[in-house]
């Protein structure tokens, strides 16, 4: 089932509107890029998409029951390993040794073999964010959010793991927020261009 959000209008405490009487549609698979200046409403478009805000007018109907996200923060737990961040989302789903195989798995398929034992305090930024993909795509999500997933990788590594999301997600959703043209090319991805505050589809010319 598509994503519908129909007229929906959000703002912070601040008063200032993120989005006020906006409608999308979003299909039920492939790649979706969010493209627009900083500050336009993208990110909390993302948060309303993955159920972290509410709307406060208008609806979204379609969400799936169960989501994965890179957000623009790595968001890992400190006091864990590699492995351990990554296989702790699984554990919902499937008994530990096999969330433990499968975190295992992804590790290896991001460059990360070897650091499955380290914690995040001994790995480099870039490291940090490959753990943050893996614990993403290693979760068995319909739908998949990227807030600037490649912030910090050399364009080698980011590259390599956009071509990778995309075969990987060609049969669910995934909406990308991302400021460079050429990761959502890479991507092979569809391109909303917005505006805002508040959100706002922009005009072509």
């Amino acid at each position: 089932m598509a994503i519908m959000m129909e007229r929906v209008r959000f703002a912070y405490t601040d008063g200032v509107s993120v989005l006020e009487d906006f409608s999308l549609s979003l299909p039920e698979s492939g790649v979706v890029c969010l493209f627009g200046p900083s500050g336009c409403g993208k990110s909390t478009l993302l948060r309303l998409l993955a159920g972290l805000e509410q709307p406060q007018s208008g609806r979204i109907r379609g969400l799936p029951p169960r989501t994965a996200a890179v957000f623009q923060e790595n968001r890992l737990l400190p006091w864990l390993t590699a492995l351990e961040n990554v296989a702790l989302p699984l554990e919902r789903e499937y008994p530990r040794p096999q969330a433990l195989s499968l975190a295992q798995e992804e590790l290896a398929n991001v460059g990360l073999a070897d650091a499955a034992d380290q914690r995040p305090g001994a790995l480099s930024g870039g490291m940090q964010r490959r753990v943050a993909i893996a614990r993403a795509l290693a979760y068995p999500a319909d739908l998949l959010l990227l807030d600037e997933p490649f912030s910090g990788l050399d364009e080698a590594l980011w590259s390599g793991l956009a071509r990778r999301i995309a075969v990987r997600n060609e049969n669910r959703l995934t909406v990308l927020v991302t400021h460079i043209r050429e990761e959502a090319e890479t991507m092979n991805a569809r391109i909303l261009r917005l505006e805002g505050p508040p959100l706002r589809r922009r005009e072509e010319r």
